[in-house]
């Protein structure tokens, strides 16, 4: 069934046929540092794993969306640490991460230590005769998210570990190919850090963020509601709508992000959400209008 778009008369029946809204951040309530037009709602869903809770909360605040708390944000570095714990990961095994600081936090509240992150930024590995690169053989799982200081070091050290360290799990918080991280331009996502790392382990991570619907458990636990009352709403295709497809949830795709209609309606697109419209505050409007 084509994806309708959201009107006045349909509005109200999905609003009516759902108790939880979804929503993704980047490219749905805001880009960059930058809120976008409308957007504020029961719990967010996103993939990139910069920020940990607290600090997703503090960056709502920091746009003016005080009444959302970290105990409604669901993250990709969350998820990352919750599913260390759900797999129940020694804690005497460490773990090395390629990425930012949300995900370092994380692991520390879920009782894990983690190592590397920003301080492994400006290190370099040196390629010298005789010379041995040292890795850490305590390393039990490699988490790779949105790196922006990535370089060689991370690189040779987490391939290190997922290759030499028996049973060392390669986790990925998501494979998005690029996002807002800024206002005005996409740029390169954690997909290109995980498949650098795919290349180098010639292994295939554990995806803990959307599209995967490991997150949705603890969604479902918090809320205590059945995913057909859900509906998630997001920018991207392929993480976002594809997310709200495999938990059984309905879908409403917003334009201000990564996808426009005509990429919604090529006729090459195989992942079709229910609705979509152009932005978030377009819910706001049609909840008021008569």
């Amino acid at each position: 069934m084509a994806p309708k778009l959201l009107s006045s008369t349909n509005f109200k029946s999905l609003f009516n046929s759902v108790d939880t809204f979804l929503f993704d951040c980047d490219g749905v309530i805001w880009k960059g540092d930058t809120l976008i037009d409308g957007g504020k709602n029961i719990v967010f869903v996103t993939n990139n794993s910069m920020k940990s809770r607290r600090q997703y909360a503090e960056k709502f605040r920091s746009l003016g969306l005080t009444s959302v708390t970290q105990d409604e944000i669901f993250s990709s570095s969350f998820a990352a640490a919750m599913y260390l714990k759900a797999n129940n990961f020694p804690k005497d095994k460490k773990v090395y991460v390629i990425g930012g600081e949300g995900i370092l936090e994380e692991l520390q509240l879920a009782g894990f230590t983690g190592l590397g992150g920003p301080e492994d930024g400006e290190k370099k590995a040196q390629w010298k005769s005789n010379s041995l690169f040292q890795h850490d053989k305590t390393v039990g799982a490699v988490v790779v998210g949105l790196d922006p200081n990535i370089n060689y070091y991370k690189l040779q050290y987490g391939t290190l570990c997922v290759r030499e360290n028996p049973g060392c799990l390669f986790i990925a918080t998501n494979r998005d190919a690029v996002g807002h991280m800024t206002d005005l331009q996409e740029w390169p996502g954690a997909g290109c850090m995980v498949a650098a790392m795919c290349g180098s382990t010639e292994r295939e991570p554990i995806v803990v963020g959307k599209p995967a619907t490991f997150m949705m458990d603890f969604l479902i636990q918090k809320f205590g509601t059945e995913t057909s009352r859900m509906c998630m709403v997001g920018d991207r295709l392929d993480t976002d709508v594809l997310f709200g497809q495999n938990a059984g949830c309905k879908t409403l795709l917003v334009l201000s992000g990564c996808t426009s209609e005509s990429n919604l309606l090529d006729e090459n697109n195989k992942i079709e959400p229910d609705y979509y419209t152009s932005m978030v505050s377009d819910i706001t409007k049609l909840m008021d209008s008569p």
